[in-house]
């Protein structure tokens, strides 16, 4: 029929006036013209007409993932494949009687039927991305490390492929020369295969998550983990400046992941205040009955008294301090901390809670606060580390205590006499 048609078509031409070789240039390329044509016309049709019908349902649906693969153009990419094939089905027939010319044709537009594929799986693969990251799978599974990986793979198999079309020989050969160069493509793939190999142990062991705070002195990084890819582990610094670590350094050397402080809904306060020493002493009958009052201590000065009362029953000469049990403004304020933290809406009541002396130093006596705050966000937690121990610099002289602070110049000055 295509002959028949082309035949009738030099003969007009020749009945024309042109001669009979020329009507043959002529027909071939009007036929060319006509194939172009409906290529143009079946990519208008699908374009316009198949992929904005469906664009159309997408967005009148009440899913929202395929919202995302109609922002990154899938459908539209496939249309592109409509008026390639179209080409292949005509193209050979028009340019029948030039086999060289037909045969080049054939294997070009077949060359760009697999590069417009892929460029279809490579949005698809995006959409699918950006999808486990809406849905925080991200977190549990290196999609995007599996993402770069296919894609890198579909890079290989459209070359291989591309080759071997235009080559017009088959694949296998490519693939066995790729065998002989393996050791070749493994040292310039080191990163590639080393970061995908680790990509899968931290996903598999739940090391590191898109979202994690994590801290790696050897790299300088200390922030939060912005992207985990086939090769790199990208970490915003909390001063806003960017790490990126090698994945597989991340399962080779040792660092500090705070997931686990955040999802325990408890972050540490493990903080010192240094008492000075010269101002520990025992309490007065004065300091009993005044510190009595304090609500913190309503419970436990009675019973301490009693307590002490009972232990020195039966002691000789216990008017001299040494002699027997006496209760201490240090001791005091550290039953009233505790207290204080109990009650403190922002302490986690089911963490530890302690207030400990630690070993005396040149500096006094440390008097430490192990506690958690039930509140993880970084803003928050150092409002509330900074309102418990404002609270405790201001409470201490209402004890007889005072904290330990080295003398400054100005302390030095005021102990020159008066009359120098």
């Amino acid at each position: 029929m295509d002959q028949e048609y082309r035949n009738e078509l030099v003969n007009w031409l020749t009945s024309m006036g042109l001669r009979p070789e020329d009507s043959q240039g002529i027909s071939m390329i009007a036929m060319l013209g006509v194939s172009f044509v409906i290529a143009a016309i079946a990519y208008l049709i699908v374009r316009r007409g198949v992929v904005k019908a469906m664009n159309l349902v997408i967005q009148r649906s009440s899913v929202t993932w395929d919202d995302v693969f109609m922002k990154y153009k899938v459908l539209e990419k496939l249309s592109m494949l409509v008026p390639a094939m179209v080409l292949d089905l005509l193209l050979p027939i028009v340019l029948a009687e030039h086999k060289l010319l037909a045969n080049l044709a054939d294997r070009l537009i077949n060359v760009a039927l697999v590069i417009l594929l892929i460029r279809a799986i490579y949005s698809a693969l995006d959409a699918v991305n950006e999808i486990a990251e809406i849905r925080d799978v991200s977190r549990r599974l290196p999609v995007k490390s599996v993402v770069q990986l296919i894609k890198l793979f579909l890079f290989f198999v459209g070359v291989i492929i591309g080759i071997s079309v235009l080559a017009d020989q088959s694949p296998v050969i490519f693939l066995s020369g790729l065998g002989v160069a393996t050791g070749l493509v493994m040292l310039v793939f080191k990163d590639t295969i080393l970061g995908f190999v680790a990509g899968i142990q931290l996903a598999a062991n739940r090391m590191v998550s898109k979202g994690d705070w994590i801290q790696m002195d050897k790299y300088g990084a200390d922030g939060a983990v912005e992207e985990v890819s086939l090769t790199t582990v990208k970490v915003r610094n909390w001063d806003n400046t960017l790490t990126m670590i090698p994945a597989y350094a991340l399962v080779s050397d040792a660092f500090r992941n705070w997931r686990g402080m955040s999802e325990s809904g408890g972050r540490r306060i493990k903080r010192a205040l240094n008492i000075d020493i010269n101002s520990i002493r025992f309490l007065t009958e004065e300091d009993r009955v005044r510190l009595s009052r304090i609500n913190y201590l309503k419970d436990y000065l009675p019973r301490k008294i009693i307590e002490v009362t009972e232990a020195n029953a039966g002691i000789a000469d216990i008017d001299v301090p040494v002699n027997g049990r006496r209760l201490t403004n240090v001791g005091t304020f550290r039953a009233y901390l505790t207290e204080y933290l109990r009650h403190h809406d922002k302490v986690h009541k089911e963490m530890t809670l302690m207030v400990r002396q630690l070993a005396p130093t040149t500096e006094g006596l440390p008097l430490e606060l192990y506690i958690f705050t039930n509140d993880t966000r970084w803003v928050v937690y150092e409002g509330i580390q900074a309102d418990i121990f404002d609270h405790i610099f201001a409470i201490l002289p209402e004890f007889g205590l005072t904290a330990f602070q080295n003398p400054t110049g100005e302390d030095i000055r005021s102990l020159r006499p008066v009359n120098s």
